[in-house]
């Protein structure tokens, strides 16, 4: 390796702007964060969903809140219709 082109690696503590730091290791004297894993949404579990013109509530109007088991017991349902009127198909075919 040369010497003198490589910068620095020192320890540094970076800053959160929701106030969270943490020890680690780079070239630049000091990190600034907006967001880190003490506060993003993916890593904390919370979700924060920004509506500017109501688009979430008219979905959820329009298609209504569903959870798992609401899902589930409409695709048995509609499992159970198709297979009923597959029945009735062929019974006409066969009779007619």
């Amino acid at each position: 390796m040369k010497e003198g082109i490589h910068p620095k690696y020192q320890e540094v503590e970076v800053r959160c702007a929701c106030g969270n730091t943490f020890k680690t290791r780079s070239t630049k004297p000091e990190l600034h964060l907006e967001i880190c894993s003490a506060c993003h949404p993916f890593f904390t579990g919370r979700q924060k969903l920004i509506d500017t013109e109501g688009r979430v509530e008219r979905f959820t109007k329009k298609f209504g809140a569903q959870t798992a088991e609401q899902r589930k017991t409409a695709a048995k349902a509609k499992k159970a219709t198709k297979t009923t009127t597959a029945k009735r198909t062929r019974k006409t075919t066969a009779s007619a």
